[in-house]
């Protein structure tokens, strides 16, 4: 088990339900997340995100979950995460951003994120440790 919490990026999440290879790292990472197998922070916001996305039309028609089954993947994976009650970012009822995210690692500074956005990993926020799913995925062999 990792000691350093991390926050695991939307996209990770989305591409862990959807990739058929169990063993690719974001499946490794959602797996991890489902059973507790590392910290990872979690806000009110971030779990809307993560439902928003994964109930967006045509990722639905490609993972083919019920709202209800979405609704107990998320209920899962906040019972195995630390959540951490933040105010709303100033971005709350506009277009989401990565304001969120940032906003976690702040109030958490030994968190890194762990994200498959090129942006992100390229230009993180000052301060910001920022992982791919692949080297993150290598911090906990199975």
């Amino acid at each position: 088990m990792t000691e350093e919490p991390a926050v695991i990026d939307t996209n990770v999440v989305v591409s862990g339900i959807l990739t058929a290879v169990p063993a690719s790292p974001t499946a490794r990472i959602l797996d991890g997340m489902l059973v507790g197998r590392f910290r990872f922070l979690l806000s009110v916001e971030l779990l809307a995100e993560y439902r928003e996305v994964l109930l967006r039309p045509k990722i639905r028609r490609r993972h083919r979950l019920s709202e209800a089954e979405v609704d107990t993947v998320l209920t899962d994976m906040a019972a195995n995460g630390v959540a951490l009650d933040l105010r709303p970012s100033s971005t709350a009822g506009r277009r989401r951003g990565d304001g969120h995210l940032w906003q976690i690692l702040a109030a958490v500074p030994s968190a890194f994120l762990v994200t498959g956005d090129q942006r992100l990993i390229d230009k993180p926020a000052e301060g910001a440790r920022v992982l791919t799913a692949r080297a993150f995925a290598g911090r906990f062999g199975d």
